[in-house]
Protein backbone atom coordinates (compact mmCIF):
# COMPACT_ATOMS: atom_id res chain seq x y z
CA UNK A 1 0.00 0.00 0.00
CA UNK A 2 1.57 3.51 -0.58
CA UNK A 3 0.84 6.80 1.55
CA UNK A 4 -2.77 7.63 1.74
CA UNK A 5 -4.33 11.61 1.89
CA UNK A 6 -7.89 12.20 2.16
CA UNK A 7 -8.53 15.14 0.07
CA UNK A 8 -11.78 17.70 0.98
CA UNK A 9 -12.28 20.42 -1.69
CA UNK A 10 -14.53 23.29 0.26
CA UNK A 11 -15.34 24.62 -3.04
CA UNK A 12 -17.35 21.41 -3.88
CA UNK A 13 -19.06 20.96 -0.16
CA UNK A 14 -22.42 21.62 0.22
CA UNK A 15 -22.60 20.64 3.81
CA UNK A 16 -25.30 18.28 3.47
CA UNK A 17 -23.53 16.76 6.60
CA UNK A 18 -24.03 12.47 5.08
CA UNK A 19 -19.95 12.38 6.05
CA UNK A 20 -20.93 13.60 9.72
CA UNK A 21 -23.60 11.14 10.27
CA UNK A 22 -21.75 8.36 8.15
CA UNK A 23 -19.18 8.67 10.47
CA UNK A 24 -21.34 8.24 13.58
CA UNK A 25 -23.34 5.50 12.31
CA UNK A 26 -19.60 3.20 11.25
CA UNK A 27 -18.36 4.28 14.81
CA UNK A 28 -21.30 3.79 16.48
CA UNK A 29 -21.55 7.15 18.02
CA UNK A 30 -24.25 8.11 20.03
CA UNK A 31 -26.06 11.48 19.60
CA UNK A 32 -26.62 13.71 21.98
CA UNK A 33 -29.07 16.68 23.00
CA UNK A 34 -28.11 19.74 21.72
CA UNK A 35 -29.08 23.61 21.64
CA UNK A 36 -29.92 25.59 19.05
CA UNK A 37 -27.65 28.63 18.78
CA UNK A 38 -28.48 30.11 15.88
CA UNK A 39 -26.20 28.33 13.50
CA UNK A 40 -26.85 25.36 11.46
CA UNK A 41 -23.51 23.79 12.49
CA UNK A 42 -24.24 21.39 15.09
CA UNK A 43 -22.35 20.44 17.51
CA UNK A 44 -20.77 23.68 18.24
CA UNK A 45 -17.26 21.52 18.18
CA UNK A 46 -15.69 18.17 18.13
CA UNK A 47 -16.63 15.62 20.61
CA UNK A 48 -15.85 12.70 22.05
CA UNK A 49 -18.79 11.12 20.33
CA UNK A 50 -18.16 13.50 17.77
CA UNK A 51 -15.17 12.80 15.44
CA UNK A 52 -16.03 15.11 12.82
CA UNK A 53 -17.82 17.95 12.32
CA UNK A 54 -19.46 20.64 8.74
CA UNK A 55 -18.46 24.26 10.12
CA UNK A 56 -21.11 26.69 9.12
CA UNK A 57 -19.67 30.34 8.27
CA UNK A 58 -21.27 33.47 7.26
CA UNK A 59 -18.68 35.49 4.78
CA UNK A 60 -19.13 38.94 3.86
CA UNK A 61 -17.42 38.38 0.67
CA UNK A 62 -15.49 42.03 -1.02
CA UNK A 63 -17.88 41.83 -3.33
CA UNK A 64 -20.40 42.96 -1.10
CA UNK A 65 -22.29 39.80 -0.74
CA UNK A 66 -22.94 37.49 2.29
CA UNK A 67 -22.23 33.97 1.69
CA UNK A 68 -21.83 30.45 3.43
CA UNK A 69 -18.01 29.03 3.84
CA UNK A 70 -17.76 25.31 4.83
CA UNK A 71 -15.38 23.26 6.55
CA UNK A 72 -14.44 20.17 7.94
CA UNK A 73 -12.76 19.59 10.76
CA UNK A 74 -11.15 16.07 12.02
CA UNK A 75 -8.02 14.83 13.34
CA UNK A 76 -5.60 15.75 10.28
CA UNK A 77 -3.30 12.58 10.83
CA UNK A 78 -0.17 14.51 10.85
CA UNK A 79 3.20 12.81 9.53
CA UNK A 80 5.28 13.90 12.70
CA UNK A 81 2.00 13.48 15.10
CA UNK A 82 2.65 15.31 18.35
CA UNK A 83 -0.19 13.16 19.74
CA UNK A 84 2.06 9.78 18.79
CA UNK A 85 5.08 11.31 20.20
CA UNK A 86 3.44 12.19 23.69
CA UNK A 87 1.45 9.31 24.36
CA UNK A 88 2.94 7.11 26.79
CA UNK A 89 1.14 3.66 26.90
CA UNK A 90 0.80 3.65 23.10
CA UNK A 91 -2.28 4.26 22.08
CA UNK A 92 -1.96 6.34 19.73
CA UNK A 93 0.47 4.79 16.89
CA UNK A 94 1.22 5.64 13.34
CA UNK A 95 -0.55 3.20 10.84
CA UNK A 96 2.81 2.45 8.46
CA UNK A 97 0.96 1.12 5.33
CA UNK A 98 -1.09 4.24 5.32
CA UNK A 99 0.74 7.27 7.04
CA UNK A 100 -2.66 7.67 9.30
CA UNK A 101 -2.29 7.94 12.82
CA UNK A 102 -4.49 4.94 14.71
CA UNK A 103 -5.79 4.85 18.16
CA UNK A 104 -6.18 1.55 20.34
CA UNK A 105 -8.51 2.31 23.07
CA UNK A 106 -7.90 -0.28 24.96
CA UNK A 107 -4.14 1.28 25.87
CA UNK A 108 -5.66 4.55 26.56
CA UNK A 109 -5.05 5.26 29.84
CA UNK A 110 -6.66 8.91 29.82
CA UNK A 111 -3.13 11.02 30.69
CA UNK A 112 -4.77 13.51 28.10
CA UNK A 113 -1.41 14.38 27.15
CA UNK A 114 -2.61 14.19 23.13
CA UNK A 115 -5.07 16.41 24.04
CA UNK A 116 -2.27 19.23 25.08
CA UNK A 117 0.14 18.17 22.64
CA UNK A 118 -1.93 18.22 19.04
CA UNK A 119 -1.35 21.60 17.00
CA UNK A 120 -4.86 21.13 15.86
CA UNK A 121 -6.83 20.74 19.09
CA UNK A 122 -8.27 17.53 17.79
CA UNK A 123 -8.46 14.71 20.31
CA UNK A 124 -10.91 14.91 23.05
CA UNK A 125 -11.26 13.67 26.97
CA UNK A 126 -14.80 12.13 28.16
CA UNK A 127 -14.88 12.27 31.68
CA UNK A 128 -17.27 9.22 31.91
CA UNK A 129 -14.84 6.38 29.95
CA UNK A 130 -11.82 8.02 31.35
CA UNK A 131 -10.56 7.99 28.02
CA UNK A 132 -9.56 10.08 24.66
CA UNK A 133 -11.67 9.84 21.37
CA UNK A 134 -10.51 11.13 17.67
CA UNK A 135 -10.91 9.87 14.39
CA UNK A 136 -8.82 6.96 12.84
CA UNK A 137 -9.49 7.64 9.39
CA UNK A 138 -11.73 4.49 9.64
CA UNK A 139 -8.97 2.07 10.06
CA UNK A 140 -11.43 -0.79 10.24
CA UNK A 141 -12.07 -0.18 6.54
CA UNK A 142 -8.99 1.19 4.85
CA UNK A 143 -6.93 -1.89 6.09
CA UNK A 144 -10.22 -3.85 4.43
CA UNK A 145 -9.57 -1.61 0.71
CA UNK A 146 -12.63 0.52 1.38
CA UNK A 147 -12.82 4.27 1.80
CA UNK A 148 -13.63 6.21 5.34
CA UNK A 149 -17.01 6.13 5.76
CA UNK A 150 -17.11 9.91 5.31
CA UNK A 151 -15.59 9.87 1.92
CA UNK A 152 -17.97 6.85 0.90
CA UNK A 153 -20.80 9.24 1.49
CA UNK A 154 -20.17 12.01 0.06
CA UNK A 155 -22.51 12.40 -3.13
CA UNK A 156 -20.47 15.81 -4.34
CA UNK A 157 -16.93 13.91 -4.60
CA UNK A 158 -15.86 17.03 -1.95
CA UNK A 159 -14.13 13.99 -0.35
CA UNK A 160 -11.47 11.64 -1.57
CA UNK A 161 -9.47 9.16 -0.57
CA UNK A 162 -6.58 8.92 -2.70
CA UNK A 163 -2.38 7.96 -3.31
CA UNK A 164 -0.67 10.99 -2.05
CA UNK A 165 1.11 12.07 -5.56
CA UNK A 166 -2.39 12.21 -6.55
CA UNK A 167 -3.76 14.04 -4.29
CA UNK A 168 -1.25 16.53 -4.62
CA UNK A 169 -1.86 16.70 -8.33
CA UNK A 170 -5.47 17.46 -7.93
CA UNK A 171 -4.77 20.49 -5.23
CA UNK A 172 -2.56 21.98 -6.93
CA UNK A 173 -4.97 21.55 -10.18
CA UNK A 174 -8.46 22.53 -8.25
CA UNK A 175 -6.38 25.63 -7.09
CA UNK A 176 -5.54 26.67 -10.08
CA UNK A 177 -9.00 26.35 -11.66
CA UNK A 178 -10.63 28.26 -8.72
CA UNK A 179 -8.34 30.93 -8.89
CA UNK A 180 -8.58 34.34 -6.86
CA UNK A 181 -7.57 33.18 -2.96
CA UNK A 182 -7.91 29.18 -3.34
CA UNK A 183 -5.11 27.52 -1.98
CA UNK A 184 -4.20 24.09 -0.26
CA UNK A 185 -4.06 23.91 3.61
CA UNK A 186 -2.48 20.95 5.08
CA UNK A 187 0.52 20.51 2.76
CA UNK A 188 3.47 22.07 4.40
CA UNK A 189 2.21 22.25 8.14
CA UNK A 190 4.10 19.84 11.15
CA UNK A 191 6.02 17.88 8.58
CA UNK A 192 2.64 17.50 6.04
CA UNK A 193 -0.77 15.89 7.19
CA UNK A 194 -3.08 13.25 5.59
CA UNK A 195 -6.17 15.26 5.46
CA UNK A 196 -5.48 18.26 3.41
CA UNK A 197 -8.13 21.02 2.23
CA UNK A 198 -9.08 22.59 -1.14
CA UNK A 199 -9.89 26.43 -0.18
CA UNK A 200 -11.69 28.55 -1.49
CA UNK A 201 -10.55 31.77 -0.04
CA UNK A 202 -7.89 32.57 2.21
CA UNK A 203 -6.89 30.34 5.39
CA UNK A 204 -7.09 33.13 7.69
CA UNK A 205 -10.90 33.56 6.60
CA UNK A 206 -12.19 30.48 7.85
CA UNK A 207 -13.24 30.87 11.46
CA UNK A 208 -11.47 28.35 14.02
CA UNK A 209 -8.91 27.43 11.56
CA UNK A 210 -5.58 27.02 12.57
CA UNK A 211 -3.16 29.49 10.69
CA UNK A 212 -0.32 28.09 11.86
CA UNK A 213 -0.37 25.54 13.78
CA UNK A 214 3.23 24.04 15.57
CA UNK A 215 4.19 21.26 17.92
CA UNK A 216 4.57 22.72 20.71
CA UNK A 217 8.51 22.74 21.66
CA UNK A 218 7.49 20.92 25.00
CA UNK A 219 7.13 17.93 22.55
CA UNK A 220 10.19 18.35 20.93
CA UNK A 221 12.13 18.21 24.36
CA UNK A 222 9.98 15.02 25.42
CA UNK A 223 10.58 13.07 22.37
CA UNK A 224 14.58 13.91 23.00
CA UNK A 225 14.84 12.61 26.56
CA UNK A 226 11.69 12.94 28.92
CA UNK A 227 9.41 10.27 27.24
CA UNK A 228 11.50 7.37 28.50
CA UNK A 229 11.91 8.75 31.66
CA UNK A 230 8.39 9.51 31.91
CA UNK A 231 7.09 6.05 32.93
CA UNK A 232 9.65 6.17 35.69
CA UNK A 233 9.27 8.93 36.85
CA UNK A 234 5.55 10.77 35.99
CA UNK A 235 3.78 12.44 38.85
CA UNK A 236 0.21 14.10 39.01
CA UNK A 237 -1.93 13.02 36.81
CA UNK A 238 -0.30 11.26 34.60
CA UNK A 239 1.61 9.34 37.56
CA UNK A 240 -1.55 8.35 38.75
CA UNK A 241 -2.52 6.89 35.14
CA UNK A 242 0.44 5.02 34.80
CA UNK A 243 0.73 3.21 37.80
CA UNK A 244 -3.39 2.23 37.35
CA UNK A 245 -1.84 1.25 33.88
CA UNK A 246 0.79 -1.05 35.24
CA UNK A 247 -1.68 -2.36 37.83
CA UNK A 248 -4.91 -2.87 36.71
CA UNK A 249 -4.27 -2.70 32.86
CA UNK A 250 -6.14 0.08 30.95
CA UNK A 251 -9.15 1.82 31.19
CA UNK A 252 -12.30 0.10 30.08
CA UNK A 253 -14.91 2.07 28.53
CA UNK A 254 -18.53 1.53 30.38
CA UNK A 255 -21.01 -1.02 28.13
CA UNK A 256 -23.24 2.43 27.25
CA UNK A 257 -20.01 4.06 25.56
CA UNK A 258 -18.26 0.94 23.46
CA UNK A 259 -18.34 2.01 20.28
CA UNK A 260 -17.99 -0.76 17.52
CA UNK A 261 -14.57 -1.50 17.61
CA UNK A 262 -14.47 -1.56 21.71
CA UNK A 263 -17.18 -4.31 20.75
CA UNK A 264 -15.19 -5.89 18.33
CA UNK A 265 -12.38 -6.64 20.80
CA UNK A 266 -15.12 -8.20 23.61
CA UNK A 267 -13.27 -6.43 26.54
CA UNK A 268 -14.29 -6.79 30.18
CA UNK A 269 -15.29 -3.71 31.92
Amino acid sequence: MSEKIKLYDASKCTACRGCQLACKQWNSLKAEQTQQTGTFQNPPSLQSNTYMIIHFQDYAAPEGDVRWLFRKEACMHCTNAACVTVCPSGALYYNKEFGTVGMDREKCIGCKECVSACPFEVPRYDKETEKVYKCDMCETRITNNMTPACVKACPTGALKWLDKDEAMKIAQGRVQHLGGNANVYGDKFVGGTHMMYVLKEKADTYEGIHKDPKIPLSVTIWKSWLKPLSLIAAGGVVGSSLLHYFIHGPHRPHPEHMTKEDNSQGGEV
